[in-house]
């Protein structure tokens, strides 16, 4: 468990929760999300939060077995900030009541109002005399707790902001972690700093200690670690490296579907430029060769899965007597493998490379990143000198080009399809677009089209572009590039890439598509 403050997030299932530990993190406090059922008074004892903040989630507090928080909680002596269903679940166990939804539900944007008295938690608020904000609620407080005060109102919500000053609680129906309540990182910051963080969680301190424990639990051992040329695997083996210098190896499998270059440019930084043992495990043709004639999607992620397990095996022997599995595990990894019920999720996320064995090799794992979310793997890497440009990549699926190439793949195809993708992220790049898109890539697609080039006929195939917008994967929205550098784009890629004679845009959003093809 982290030496820093800790605050404490009760996770009522809210979709949103892990945008709270975001905010938090943002303002370099230390929190963890843990499932209602989860926290008993022996965890508060053990946990010592300086703050707790109850999420919102999709119960009714009139539900049978409607989650609750322990009572004991509320003896902490530490502030607690309720959201949306934590507000009404706070209310109604400190003597408040709640009712039905009955025209009071509110969906959506909404405006609150602030009342006569001003608090802290609202320093920087109302400054227009009203906030907007992102209602989500069915159920609404109809009388408040003894103590608690109003601050704030909306037309369905009469007790949208409350709070008991004397006690430290706080409790707003609306959610001020998402993007739709545009001053709701203002109303964290203010309670954190009631709360009296220091905000000592930093990128700088946190490689610190990751080394500190990485020595301790690995001792003189060795470790191997799955290296896919990915930020998470790379942020975690250069942390590992400092640690333990040459007791780690690093094993590179080349399945043949990477980037243009790619394998390349993995090699000569971890290599030549870290010197971290590494073993380049060039096997594109058993990979290829295994994947000659597959079509379905499924089949070939499967194949690409067993191949890896088997290939890693063989060449992580080679290290011989490896004792430790290094793997680029992250928060939100963690936090999906519980689901709110308290039971293990429908799937368990795994390292796309490594899945599966550290129980086939009887090996421990070393998970260095487990407490880090994306972006503070992003600045971790920053502290231990990785490229800038290195840090930023956009994500790439384990199965490589496999997954944008619908249909058979072939070495033609594939080669095609990296000229295509260099040539888009290069447009990319050269526009100054890159760091304001979540993904993009290139597919190429199972289908001949007739073309004209010059006075000749060609049938070539057909490529779409992608690119989205995104905050965690989970939802996404196509890039709205201009027209002019669609046509620039696609000119380039005709142009400059034989096979392929015409270029499509692909503009679906996530739902109701996923980011990759297959």
């Amino acid at each position: 468990m982290s030496s820093h403050q800790r605050l404490l997030i009760i996770d009522f299932g809210s979709q949103v929760t892990q945008l709270i530990a975001r905010r938090l993190r943002e303002l370099n406090v230390y929190c963890e999300i843990h499932p209602y059922q989860t926290v008993t008074p022996v965890f508060l004892a053990g946990f010592a939060p300086k703050a707790v903040i109850f999420s919102g989630g999709p119960a009714s507090v009139f539900d049978d077995g409607a989650p609750h928080p322990p009572g004991e909680v509320f003896d902490l002596g530490v502030p607690i900030l309720g959201i949306c269903y934590g507000q009404q679940v706070m209310m109604q166990m400190l003597g408040g009541k709640v009712e039905r939804g009955q025209g009071t539900a509110e969906f959506g944007r909404a405006y609150v109002s602030h009342t006569d008295e001003r608090i802290d938690l609202l320093t920087g608020w109302f400054l227009d005399d009203r906030e907007q904000v992102w209602m989500s609620h069915g159920d609404h407080v109809s009388e408040i707790a003894p103590g608690f005060k109003v601050y704030g109102t909306s037309p369905n919500a009469p007790f949208a902001i409350t709070a008991d000053l004397g006690r430290n609680f706080y409790a707003v129906q609306f959610h001020p972690e998402v993007h739709h309540t545009p001053n709701g990182k203002t109303l964290y910051e203010n309670f954190v700093r009631l709360a009296g963080f220091a905000g000592d969680w930093t990128m700088g301190a946190y490689r610190d200690e990751a080394i500190a424990r990485i020595r301790d639990q690995v001792g003189d051992a060795k470790v191997i670690c799955g290296l896919s040329g990915g930020v998470d695997s790379s942020v975690a083996a250069v942390l590992i490296h400092e640690a333990i210098g040459d007791q780690l190896t690093c094993v590179f499998v080349d399945h043949g579907l990477l980037r243009q270059n790619e394998a390349t440019e993995v090699v000569a930084m971890f290599r030549d430029h870290y010197n971290i043992p590494l073993i380049h495990a060039d096997e594109s043709d058993l990979f290829l060769n295994e994947l000659d004639g597959v079509t379905d999607p499924e089949t070939k992620r499967k194949t690409i899965g067993r191949l890896f397990i088997d290939v890693f095996q063989k060449h992580a022997a080679e290290v011989g007597g490896a004792r430790f599995l290094a793997q680029g595990t992250l928060y939100p990894d963690v936090i999906e493998s519980v689901s709110f019920s308290g039971g293990p999720s429908v799937t368990i996320k795994s390292h796309h490379n490594v899945g599966g064995l550290p129980e086939k090799m009887g090996l421990e794992l070393v998970e260095p990143l487990r407490e880090l979310f994306k972006d503070e793997v992003r600045a971790l890497g920053h502290e231990l000198g990785l490229p800038a440009s290195f840090i930023g990549r956009h994500p790439f699926p384990g199965p490589g080009l496999a997954i944008r190439c619908p249909g058979e793949i072939t070495r033609d195809k594939l080669a095609i399809l990296r000229r295509a993708d260099a040539v888009y992220i290069d447009q990319i790049r050269r526009h100054g677009l890159y760091d304001d898109i979540w993904q993009a890539f290139a597919a190429l697609l199972p289908v001949r089209t007739v073309g004209v080039m010059g006075d000749g006929r060609t049938y070539d195939y057909a490529c779409a572009l992608r690119a989205v917008t995104s905050v965690d994967g989970m939802t996404a929205d196509y890039y709205p590039f201009s027209h002019a550098f669609l046509s620039e784009t696609a000119t380039r890629i005709i142009n400059e890439v034989p096979g392929i004679n015409r270029v499509t845009y692909d503009i679906t959003s996530k739902p109701p598509g996923t980011i990759e093809w297959e």
